[in-house]
């Protein structure tokens, strides 16, 4: 039992993906493909199969009428109708089957993936032939070339399938690296400005010189934290990724020379746990939420600044926490406005779907959370 458009030209790869992947990726002006881009890949798919399924009656291979409008349409209808099926059991499984990280799974998956769709595919196929088709019963009889007939529809339209997922995450990683490319290009002075901001440099070089004058023990060490900081800040952060370690030095830098300020050594509260070895992190990311709590915090309270950093290569957890200054407990508001919009698109580009970013106000005291999967 075979169908009339089993031919090679089912083969033949669509022309123009390339520029069609161009076209769609011009279109698309958001990280996630929009549906309406979509249905169109899926509209232009479907398009190229049936034009591929009618192509023998557009050379003039079929002649005769009768066949034509009987069983060349019959067969259209029940090919198209079956590959619909396998073309999106395999569109909506595959991307969860490849996310397998075990090679050898993946492997086992798709071949009883495979195995699904000829068992619910073949049946269908013969109860079509068999009440609509109107075939000779020698026809209908069980034929190994039908079975591997199927089995190669079911191959091709699976790799069709693949290759359309691919072209949509293709679309999305070109946009995300295109936004990522132009918002690290964009965001290199702002960082300057934002992160090392003049107030912070005024205040400890004035901290560092007082230091110097009464030629106290504390100006080396200070200096050496300043240049660590300006070191990190001009260099270290114009990569993508640093160690975490890293990151931890500048917090713990930054901290310091802050304490210069306060003049208060338990101002304060820094725990820092976990094995670090290995595990990165986008530079300067949790700076602005210490920045911050230096902003708000009140004098009142001793620690009046509670900082928990705890990471490893599953997980970066980071915890920071400030009393109020009591004459704004009422007004200001914690990270408002620009600053935490910023915050915000910075981590759904870098680590969309892989952080959780928690801020609120309990009691007298700001409370912010961070989750992060390097």
């Amino acid at each position: 039992m075979t169908g009339l458009i089993t031919s090679d030209t089912e083969l033949i790869f669509l022309p123009g993906w390339n520029l069609i992947y161009l076209y769609l990726s011009c279109r698309t002006r958001s990280l996630k493909v929009k549906k309406k881009t979509i249905i169109l890949i899926h509209v232009l798919y479907w398009f190229y199969i049936i034009n591929q399924s009618l192509f023998p009656m557009y050379i003039g291979k079929l002649d005769d009428a009768n066949v034509i409008s009987s069983q060349y349409f019959k067969d259209i209808l029940i090919t198209l109708f079956l590959n619909a099926l396998s073309f999106y059991a395999i569109y909506f499984t595959f991307p969860g089957i490849v996310a397998v990280k075990n090679k050898i799974l993946v492997g086992l998956l798709s071949l009883a993936l495979i195995l699904l769709i000829m068992g619910i595919r073949l049946p269908i196929d013969w109860y079509f032939w068999k009440v609509f088709g109107n075939l000779p019963e020698k026809e209908m009889a069980f034929q190994w070339a039908w079975v591997w007939n199927e089995l190669r529809l079911v191959i091709v339209t699976g790799i069709y399938a693949v290759l359309i997922s691919f072209l949509i995450k293709a679309i999305e990683s070109r946009k995300l690296k295109d936004e990522l490319i132009n918002q690290r290009q964009a965001g290199e002075l702002a960082l300057l400005k934002s992160q090392v901001n003049p107030h912070f440099l005024f205040n400890t070089l004035n901290n560092i010189y007082s230091l110097v004058y009464h030629k106290s023990d504390e100006a080396p060490d200070a200096v050496m934290k300043f240049s660590s900081i300006m070191r990190y800040v001009l260099y270290d952060s114009k990569e993508e990724k640093v160690l975490l370690e890293k990151e931890i030095e500048y917090l713990k830098s930054y901290i310091e020379l802050q304490k210069l300020r306060i003049k208060e050594p338990d101002f304060v509260l820094l725990e820092v746990e976990g094995n670090f070895e290995g595990t990165f992190i986008a530079p300067m990311l949790l700076i602005p939420f210490v920045e911050n709590a230096f902003k708000h915090a009140g004098r009142e309270y001793l620690p009046g600044i509670s900082i928990y950093l705890h990471g490893d290569k599953q997980e970066i957890r980071f915890e920071v926490s400030n009393f109020k200054q009591k004459e704004i407990q009422t007004v200001e508001k914690p990270f408002s406005g620009i600053g935490l919009s910023n915050i915000r698109r910075r981590l759904e580009l870098i680590y969309a779907e892989r952080h959780l970013l928690e801020i609120k106000t309990e009691n007298d005291q700001y409370k912010v959370k961070l989750i992060i999967q390097p």
